[in-house]
């Protein structure tokens, strides 16, 4: 399709040393395509209605809403004003932009069908094929983090009557539960359900959290995530190590984790895997840690603090500390899609140093 005069100078304003652009420019997009068919049914029966937006411009259109922070409705605002968002997706000025309502269910159709796993492993291999990310990674870390609920905790609501109401017959606490009894003279107990089921209340420390735990596999090499898993808060951190190690895109020659994970089931596990145990030791009542166990955690926190890393970015520049979606599948893809957007930015970033390394001059402005 040949491309207007309006588009040509849009393009030309584009700041093409920004991370998103360089980020954009990595990337071979139509490589991705195989991986979006089959989203929507029209595409099995060949049936009549409306022709689909492009799902490789909607995948697109989704990967800046996260990178931005943005929801749907201020994602569809952008995307009809800013001239990156418009390149980034190959939208000219006379296309049609996607609303709120076809980017929100364009995003569930991504859950749905399990793609978002696969897109962020061929991310991945993208970014490996330009030798920016390790493709034999030799070690993955592994850690949790707290993320809290879109949604409100459950709550208690206690109104009170009219005081020259009738009052009710007193509870019969010899026969029944007691929590069966009504509530006191002159008051009514209503309790309301949260909106968000999976999200459960975790106490760490003096500090109290309602949401879940995000279980997320990095490469001991430069941090790129390579696997992300979800779970309720309040479900132990050794529960969940397996899942966190089957969730990685590669498989590693060995396994950190901090002491929060360490078990015998752990261990076993990635003994059955072929893979070295480098979690940390922890202390048990009446049996201390011995000097080779010390030393020990003090080498595995020397490689394990990169995921730290991972979460800090994730929260400062993704805003990650707080969940916008419902539910733990939706709180995962939130989190693997924030991934993708974390990796090309990690990429991005490596080009602009190898510039700055090799001494590129840029030519000076004429006067």
């Amino acid at each position: 399709m040949q491309e207007s005069f309006g588009s040509l100078e849009m393009s030309a304003r584009i700041r093409r040393d920004s991370a998103l652009m360089k980020a954009h420019a990595l990337i071979d997009w139509e490589g991705l395509r195989p991986l979006l068919r089959g989203l929507y049914k029209r595409e099995a029966s060949r049936g009549g209605g409306q022709e689909p937006i492009d799902p490789l411009l909607m995948f697109k259109a989704t990967l800046l809403g996260q990178w931005h922070s943005l929801s749907d409705p201020k994602l569809e605002a952008a995307l009809n004003v800013r001239i990156d968002f418009m390149h980034f997706c190959g939208i000219g000025l006379t296309d049609a932009v996607p609303d709120e309502s076809t980017l929100c269910r364009f995003r569930n159709r991504l859950i749905h069908a399990g793609k978002l796993a696969p897109l962020l492993a061929a991310v991945n291999g993208q970014l490996q094929g330009h030798g920016l990310m390790v493709a034999n990674a030799t070690g993955a870390v592994i850690d949790a983090t707290l993320v809290a609920s879109a949604a409100r905790p459950k709550s208690m609501t206690i109104i009170e009557h009219d005081t020259d109401a009738e009052p009710e017959p007193e509870a019969d606490t010899t026969s029944g539960d007691a929590a069966d009894a009504p509530a006191a003279e002159g008051h009514h107990v209503t309790k309301t359900a949260s909106a968000d089921p999976d999200a459960t209340w975790l106490k760490k420390g003096k500090k109290s959290y309602f949401g879940f735990r995000v279980y997320t596999t990095v490469d001991s090499g430069d941090g790129y995530v390579r696997g992300v898993h979800t779970a309720p808060a309040n479900q132990s951190e050794p529960t969940h190590f397996e899942a966190a190690v089957d969730s990685a895109d590669f498989k590693p020659k060995r396994s950190y984790a901090d002491k929060g994970f360490s078990s015998r089931a752990n261990r076993a596990h990635l003994h059955k895997r072929g893979i070295k145990s480098a979690l940390m030791h922890k202390a048990q009542r009446n049996k201390p840690l011995s000097a080779r166990q010390k030393s020990a955690n003090k080498r595995i926190s020397k490689t394990r603090y990169i995921v730290e890393q991972c979460f800090g970015t994730m929260k400062r520049l993704f805003g990650m500390s707080r969940a916008s979606y419902i539910g733990t599948k939706k709180v995962n893809a939130q989190f693997t899609l924030k991934a993708i957007c974390l990796n090309l930015l990690k990429a991005a970033n490596k080009i602009c140093l190898r510039t700055e390394s090799v001494g590129v001059v840029r030519p000076r402005r004429a006067q």
